[in-house]
């Protein structure tokens, strides 16, 4: 039986509001955060789920619950939080400013000073971006492609074990691991070059095959689009 996966990012917080590096670490949801995916909730409330899903981050979990407590036709029992589907990790970076610190990542791969991060991946590829985020990172911490995309093959792998008996799910997780998940699994992507990053709140929709076949088949819809 085939699963549809409904891929909620999360409401803005703090450190998106202050353009912070956010990847492992958390902070709290904002008031536009709240009111933002009150209308997600409210657009997704009459969609039937069999579960609810979330990332183990503080951020992704309070999301899921404004979506479990607005949904009126499923039973939802105790959320289930699966840690491959955090975050990217950003290593000595996280909680930094994120002009600066792509700035630096551009400047580890060889192309000066840039801050744009869609500017610098179009310009030298995710992999050799991903790579940069490493090598710029004084600890080198940050995840590169090979370790992002291990532990992406991984969380699909635990998802499609728990949703074996599952008809359609939410799954709330985080914009750079939503979009990476986009790249790698959605056909209107080179695998390469950027994409848009999707919107808090948004909605990414997934189908996870019988055979473990992952593909994304609708990308960052808002709330007026469900």
């Amino acid at each position: 039986m085939a699963t549809e996966v409904y891929l909620v990012r999360h409401g803005e917080t703090m450190f998106n509001q202050l353009n912070k590096v956010q990847g492992w670490c958390d902070s709290p949801l904002t008031v536009k955060g709240i009111n933002d995916l009150k209308r997600t909730a409210s657009a997704l409330s009459q969609v039937h789920f069999d579960n609810m899903y979330s990332s183990d981050l503080k951020r992704a979990i309070d999301t899921v619950h404004l979506m479990k407590n607005a949904n009126v036709v499923s039973d939802i029992g105790k959320i289930r939080k699966l840690p491959e589907f955090r975050e990217v990790f950003f290593g000595t970076f996280e909680g930094d400013d994120i002009n600066k610190t792509w700035d630096q990542v551009a400047m580890a791969a060889g192309i000066g000073h840039e801050d744009d991060v869609a500017k610098i991946i179009n310009q030298v590829g995710l992999r050799k971006f991903r790579e940069a985020a490493k090598k710029a990172d004084p600890r080198h911490l940050a995840e590169d492609k090979d370790e992002l995309d291990e532990r992406m093959v991984r969380a699909i792998q635990v998802l499609g074990d728990l949703t074996k008996n599952e008809q359609r799910v939410l799954l709330v997780s985080h914009g750079d691991f939503i979009k990476t998940l986009a790249i790698k699994y959605w056909d209107q992507s080179d695998g390469n070059h950027d994409i848009l990053f999707p919107n808090n709140g948004s909605v990414t929709r997934g189908i996870l095959h019988d055979n473990g076949k992952f593909e994304i088949v609708d990308y960052n819809m808002d709330a007026n689009k469900l």
